[in-house]
């Protein structure tokens, strides 16, 4: 045998090998849990998809009316088909896409040898809830991840199984929440209920607080006219945007310390309390689209803050400063922000004060808020240049256009960082 033959032997050798070993990695990969992480926005979460090019049919079993990727030999893929019933699903399986077809029925057969199964993407079917087997999910011991949005379900499938972690029932019609529907999922860490059709009475009792493992819940486009009672400690992001509450209760989120994001734009929000977001681990408000007009205290974690499309205004008034008692009713007004010594001066009333949301200022330990979004109020001033001592690492606010009483609201436009106020009576700045 020449040398050119043993190492055309031992190239195929090693080819082989390196292919035993890409299958196992990919096995191993497949296998690989990654649900200890922070749970993703629903709405971004898409799942993924197989390369049809040059892919070769494995070697496990496959649903004829599916496509089972050599890529991915644990997911199957049924979607965009225009199938009326789920297809039978092979014992391997965990990862089943059948999303964008015509089903209206489950029924438990197709899953009785599916005890592998993790993640089922149901969406955008046509799915109504007295057509939904009663156990056909409870059965399936090792699901994690269960979407059914974007269908006609009335009601919560119920009972789950005990292991799921992330629920996607947005996009329904579903307009309550039976406790018997949530009371064992402990371990669920996304509750998505957007747009759909919650009213208050839908929500009552302890079904919240019973998830102990809860970090995100997705309530947004529903009729809540209060904010859900009893939600669980552990909760990171609460999303009510586009319903009808009015007021938060007082005290309402001492109850939930690990907070991150509170998402409220669109809804009826008058007043709240002073210190209704005192909360050492907020890093986000979205308060937008409301009725606010009183100024609230700003955590020292929050980064990201919108207060545009509220009622907050701002009165200027004209006074001579030579007469002392005009003048030192200025400086003793709560909402004083700054006056201009001359013959005359002004003298700005804001009733979005900075002084009220920042109280004390701590080198050591200062605000991080970097982002403020104030248009389309009612200020009648420029933003107090305090803002950018009392939030050091502030780098944009989106003044905008401001609105008269009657005024419709307008676009967005940037407010550029003022130059430093001269102190009264000199040319040195104000630090």
């Amino acid at each position: 045998m020449t040398p050119s033959h043993i190492l055309k032997i031992l190239s195929l050798l090693l080819l082989s090998g390196v292919l035993v070993l890409s299958q196992d990695y990919e096995a191993n990969y497949l296998d690989y849990d990654t649900d200890d992480s922070l749970p993703e926005d629903p709405r971004l979460s898409v799942p993924q998809q197989p390369d049809y090019d040059g892919q070769l049919t494995y070697w496990y079993e496959c649903a004829s009316e599916c496509f089972c990727p050599s890529s991915y030999p644990f997911a199957m893929y049924c979607d965009h088909r225009k199938l009326k019933a789920v297809p039978n699903i092979p014992r391997h399986i965990r990862h089943l896409y059948i999303q964008h077809n015509d089903i209206e029925e489950i029924t438990s057969k197709p899953f009785i040898n599916a005890t592998s199964l993790r993640e089922i993407n149901l969406s955008y079917n046509k799915l109504q809830s007295s057509k939904v087997d009663k156990d056909v999910f409870s059965t399936l011991k090792e699901l994690i991840q269960l979407h059914l949005e974007h269908n006609n379900l009335e009601d919560i499938p119920s009972p789950l199984p005990k292991t799921l972690k992330r629920l996607h029932l947005g996009f329904n019609k579903i307009s309550k929440i039976p406790a018997d529907a949530t009371r064992e999922l402990t371990k669920l860490t996304v509750l998505d209920l957007c747009s759909n059709r919650l009213t208050d009475a839908g929500i009552k009792g302890k079904i919240l607080s019973d998830m102990k493992s809860l970090m995100q819940i997705n309530m947004c486009n529903n009729k809540l006219k209060s904010m859900p009672a009893d939600l669980p400690e552990s909760i990171q992001q609460i999303s009510l945007e586009n319903n009808l509450i009015s007021s938060i209760p007082a005290g309402y989120f001492k109850k939930t310390p690990n907070l991150l994001s509170i998402r409220m734009p669109h809804n009826k929000l008058k007043s709240v309390a002073y210190n209704a977001f005192n909360l050492s681990k907020l890093m986000e408000l979205h308060l937008g689209h409301n009725q606010l007009f009183k100024p609230f205290f700003v955590p020292r974690t929050l980064e990201h803050l919108y207060l545009n499309h509220n009622d907050f205004k701002g009165r200027i008034e004209l006074i001579d400063l030579k007469h002392e008692g005009l003048f030192k009713k200025c400086l003793a007004h709560p909402y004083f922000t700054q006056t201009y010594h001359s013959s005359n001066g002004i003298c700005l009333f804001p009733d979005l004060n900075i002084s009220l949301m920042c109280p004390s200022l701590d080198l050591g330990n200062p605000n991080m808020l970097t982002y403020i979004r104030l248009d389309n109020n009612k200020l009648r001033g420029p933003v107090d240049y305090y803002a950018y001592r009392c939030f050091p690492r502030l780098i944009m606010i989106f003044y905008g256009n401001q609105r008269k009483d009657d005024e419709e609201d307008s676009e967005t436009k940037k407010y550029e960082k003022p130059d430093r106020p001269k102190r009264p009576g000199g040319n040195k700045a104000i630090n």
